[in-house]
C-alpha cells in the first residue's frame, strides 16, 4: 500500500479522525463522541486527559497497526486540530493542571475582559490583535485562572490550545499554529505575526511562550513514549495543524480571498479569507492559515447543541423523524420565534449575559414547530454574523457550507431562505479532519502547497418569496433581542 496521511479533529461534542491517500481518497475513518463539562453557568470545561488524548489513542488504535486499515508505518505524516481558541495550562511534565477552558462558549471571563480592555486601551486592542476582547479571547482566562485559582496558575509551566497540547503530547515540542496564536488575545500581534511580548510577560508572567509555526508546518516526530501509547510508528512527522474551524475551511477549498466558509457545527461559525489585514470591532480579524492570508471570522454560541438540546428534551425521536414534522411546519414556525443565546452570545452581540428566549408558544405547537423554530432562530443569529463581516470586507464571493449540519437538508435551505445567501456544499463532509489530512500531507511533501481536495456536489438558493417573509421576522428576531435584553440579563445574574 501506498503512503497515507492522517487526520484527526478534537471537537466540541466529538472527536473525527481520517486516513487518506495524498490525492483525498478517503481510506479509512473513526469517530468518538463526547460530552464537555457544563460546571456552572456560562463555564464550559473538558478533561484534557480523560477526553482529548484518551481518544486520540483511541481512534489511532482503531485505524493503525495489525488487522487494521493501514499498517502505521505508512502515515507519512499527521496533522491535528481542535476546538478554539481554548485554555490548557500543564505542569512541567505537560498533564493538565485543570481542566481546558473552551472557546467563546465559556463566558466565566467577562470581569478580565472589562479590566484588561481599561488596561490596555480598546483603540490598542483592535489595532494590534485584530479585534475586540471578547469571551473568545485566551488571555482574559488566563488572567481569571491567576485571581481565581492561584494554586493552579502557580502549578502551571507552559499554556496550550487544544490541538498543541496533542502535538506536545506527540513530539514533547511547545508549538502554536499562527491562525490559534492569533486569537489568544490580547497575546499576538498580528500586524506583526508574532507574540505581543510586552503584553504576555504582563499578563502570562512566568509563562513561555510557544514557538510559532504555520499549519501545514512538520514541527516534531512521534516519539517511543507517544508511539507506544497510539500505535503510530517512532519518528513519523507531525505538522503544526490548527484550530478546528480554519481545518475545516481548508478541507473545503476555501482559500483565496472572497472565499467564505459557513461551518454548522455545535456553533456555527463563518470564516472569509482576505489578502490583507482588515478589522472591525464586531468581528475577529485572524491570520490566515496559509501564509499571506488573513481571515475575518465570527461565530454563534450554539447551532447543533440548541437542536440536539431540542431532540434530547422532546423524548430523543431520530432526526430523520424530527425533520419530517419540521418541513411539515411552514416558514415562520407558525408564529412561534427562537432567539438561540442558550450558551450566551458571540459576534456581534458581544454578550456572555444573553439567554435563550421562545417566544410566541401556544397550545397548539408542537416539536416539529420547536425544531423548526431553532433552525430559524440560528439562521437569523448566523445572518447577523454574515452582516458583521460584510460590513468590513464587503459580502463573499462564494460561500462554501460545511459541517455535520449540512447533512439536513432542512437547515440549509432555511439558512439560505433566511440569509439570501446562496451555498455551496463540496461533496467530501468528513470534516476538519479532512483538512487535516491535507495540511499533513502538504507538510510531508507529498503535495504542493495550494493543493486543494474539494470537490463541489450541490447549491443550495434561496427561495425568493421565504426570503422576503424571514426579512419581516428578522426584524423581530433583532426587536425580541432588545426587547428581552434586560430581563434575561437580571435573570442571569441570579444564577450567577
Amino acid at each position: 500500500m501506498d503512503e497515507v496521511v492522517l487526520g484527526i479533529d478534537l471537537g466540541t461534542s466529538s472527536s473525527k479522525a481520517v486516513l487518506t491517500t495524498p490525492d483525498g481518497v478517503v481510506v479509512a475513518r473513526a469517530r468518538r463522541d463526547h460530552r464537555i463539562s457544563l460546571p456552572r453557568p456560562g463555564w464550559a470545561e473538558v478533561d484534557a486527559e480523560a477526553v482529548w488524548w484518551s481518544e486520540v489513542v483511541s481512534l489511532c488504535r482503531e485505524l493503525l497497526g495489525p488487522g487494521r486499515a493501514v499498517p502505521a508505518s505508512r502515515v507519512a505524516a499527521l496533522a491535528v486540530s481542535g476546538v478554539g481558541p481554548c485554555l490548557l495550562l500543564v505542569d512541567g511534565g505537560g498533564r493538565p493542571v485543570r481542566p481546558a477552558v473552551l472557546y467563546g462558549i465559556d463566558t466565566r471571563a467577562s470581569t478580565q475582559i472589562t479590566a484588561l480592555t481599561e488596561r490596555y486601551g480598546a483603540q490598542a486592542l483592535l489595532d494590534r490583535c485584530g479585534k475586540a476582547l471578547s469571551s473568545q479571547a485566551v488571555g482574559p482566562k488566563i488572567a481569571w485562572v491567576r485571581e481565581e485559582e492561584p494554586e493552579a496558575y502557580a502549578a502551571s509551566a507552559r499554556w496550550h490550545g487544544s490541538s498543541s497540547w496533542v502535538v506536545e503530547q506527540l513530539t514533547g515540542e511547545h508549538v502554536q499554529d499562527h491562525p490559534t496564536a492569533s486569537q489568544c488575545d490580547p497575546l499576538y500581534d498580528l500586524p506583526a505575526r508574532t507574540w505581543a511580548r510586552d503584553w504576555a510577560e504582563d499578563l502570562a508572567p512566568g509563562l513561555p511562550l510557544p514557538r510559532l509555526a504555520w499549519p501545514a508546518e512538520v514541527v516534531g516526530a512521534v516519539s517511543p513514549a507517544a508511539a507506544a501509547s497510539t500505535g503510530l510508528a517512532p519518528g513519523t512527522p507531525v505538522v503544526a495543524g490548527t484550530v478546528d474551524a480554519w481545518a475545516e475551511a481548508h478541507s473545503a477549498g476555501v482559500r483565496a480571498p472572497g472565499d467564505a466558509m459557513l461551518m454548522y457545527g455545535s456553533t456555527a461559525f463563518v470564516v472569509q479569507v482576505l489578502d490583507r489585514l482588515l478589522t472591525g470591532p464586531d468581528v475577529w480579524a485572524t491570520s490566515g492559515t496559509d501564509p499571506g492570508r488573513y481571515t475575518l471570522s465570527g461565530g454563534t454560541a450554539t447551532a447543533g447543541s440548541l437542536t440536539e438540546w431540542v431532540r434530547t428534551l422532546t423524548g430523543g425521536a431520530p432526526w430523520s423523524e424530527l425533520l419530517a414534522e419540521a418541513g411539515a411546519v411552514p416558514a415562520g414556525a407558525e408564529g412561534l420565534l427562537v432567539l438561540p443565546h442558550f450558551a450566551g452570545e458571540r459576534t456581534p452581540l458581544y454578550d456572555p449575559s444573553a439567554r435563550g428566549v421562545i417566544a410566541g408558544l401556544t397550545l397548539r405547537h408542537g416539536r416539529g414547530h420547536l425544531v423548526r423554530a431553532a433552525y430559524e432562530g440560528t439562521a437569523l443569529a448566523v445572518g447577523q454574523v454574515l452582516a458583521a463581516v460584510d460590513a468590513v470586507a464587503g459580502p463573499p464571493e462564494r460561500l462554501v457550507a460545511v459541517g455535520g449540519g449540512t447533512l439536513s437538508p432542512l437547515w440549509l435551505q432555511v439558512v439560505s431562505d433566511v440569509t439570501g445567501r446562496v451555498q455551496h456544499v463540496p461533496r467530501q463532509t468528513v470534516g476538519a479532519c479532512y483538512g487535516d489530512a491535507l495540511l499533513a500531507a502538504t507538510g510531508a511533501g507529498l503535495v504542493p502547497a495550494g493543493t486543494d481536495w474539494a470537490l463541489p456536489e450541490r447549491v443550495v438558493v434561496p427561495d425568493a418569496a421565504r426570503h422576503e417573509q424571514y426579512r419581516e421576522l428578522a426584524r423581530t428576531y433583532a426587536e425580541l433581542q432588545a426587547a428581552s435584553r434586560s430581563a434575561v440579563h437580571r435573570l442571569a445574574a441570579s444564577t450567577s
